[in-house]
């Protein structure tokens, strides 16, 4: 009996096999028959298609039915759901957000990183632009006179915060002739700050808040304190006398009563103008004693805007190649 059921089953599996092939290869047949049957009708001795008779040869109204492409297009189960992982911790809770990491205490077996460098301890290449031997630090907003390499020549130093010059910012730089420290907040400078400096040609040192003038090296050639608040007491007695190589003094826009003397037989120009001189001695220009004296180097004297009334001296400039600017009246 079981031999007879095995028999029997054998012979339906393989009667179905048998019956897919022969239905596949009659629809194959069918699908021609069908495909010669559309061109029975189409007269190919006149056949000219042109985009005007374009729809009149061919028939597309029953484009979708003559051609059936639905073996090609592949079959998608809907509603098909991806397995669940058999780890659910393993997805991220995206309802939850992620706890920020808590900084563990530095312990004293951790390395300690060296401190950051302030910005006045920098070289002066770093925090200025420094072209062959000179360093342009304007606009840096520097409070200090930064380090500056040896060899430096001219500094620019302009539109800054220095309050106060100290005797070791130059220390060494033999070099340097020109100095510019233009509108900065300078009301102390200390006595050595400048007058070690064998080289220096050039000071300028206008609209900053000095009321005394630093002491000079004997090398200096252009002395610019204009639109300070310098006053005539805090003058060393004879400050210029000694300045053999002095020859433009710009001390305007100041707090000046009267016009220091001596001043060094190589100035050319001076300009006083816009203080509070209100009188002067004959000497002041020229030597009374010596009537002959000439002074061609001294053309250019300010004293416009002052309340002196330069007509009450003239036997103050007989010296003088040109009168003064001024008031004489």
């Amino acid at each position: 009996m079981q031999t007879l059921a095995w028999l029997g089953m054998a012979s339906l599996c393989l009667g179905t096999v048998w019956a897919v092939p022969a239905k596949k290869d009659k629809r194959k047949a069918e699908k021609p028959k069908d495909d010669f049957a559309l061109y029975e009708n189409m007269d190919l001795d006149n056949y000219d298609l042109t985009l005007d008779n374009y729809g009149e040869i061919l028939d597309l109204s029953n484009y979708e039915e003559l051609y059936d492409y639905s073996d090609l297009v592949p079959k998608i189960e809907v509603g098909t759901l991806a397995p669940r992982p058999k780890d659910p911790v393993a997805l991220p809770d995206l309802g939850t957000t992620a706890e920020t990491p808590k900084l563990q205490p530095s312990t004293t077996t951790d390395p300690i990183g060296p401190a950051p460098i302030p910005a006045q301890a920098l070289p002066s290449c770093l925090l200025c632009l420094c072209v062959g031997t000179s360093a342009y630090c304007d606009n840096t907003n520097l409070e200090h006179i930064p380090p500056l390499p040896p060899d430096t020549t001219y500094l620019y130093a302009r539109f800054n915060r220095i309050g106060a010059i100290r005797a070791s910012d130059f220390m060494g730089l033999r070099k340097l002739k020109r100095i510019d420290l233009t509108s900065n907040v300078i009301s102390w400078v200390d006595a050595d700050a400048f007058r070690l400096l064998p080289s220096l040609q050039e000071l300028l040192l206008p609209e900053n808040r000095l009321t005394a003038l630093p002491q000079l090296p004997r090398s200096i050639v252009r002395l610019d304190a204009r639109l300070n608040r310098i006053l005539s007491t805090s003058l060393r007695p004879e400050a210029f006398r000694e300045l053999k190589q002095l020859q433009f003094l710009h001390l305007s826009d100041n707090q000046l009563d009267s016009i220091p003397t001596p001043l060094p037989e190589g100035l050319r120009s001076l300009h006083l103008q816009n203080n509070n001189i209100q009188t002067m001695q004959e000497d002041t220009f020229c030597n009374s004693q010596d009537h002959s004296q000439i002074r061609r180097a001294l053309e250019d004297i300010r004293l416009d805007g002052n309340p002196i009334n330069l007509s009450l001296f003239p036997n103050a400039y007989f010296c003088l190649p040109r009168l003064p600017t001024g008031r004489f009246l």
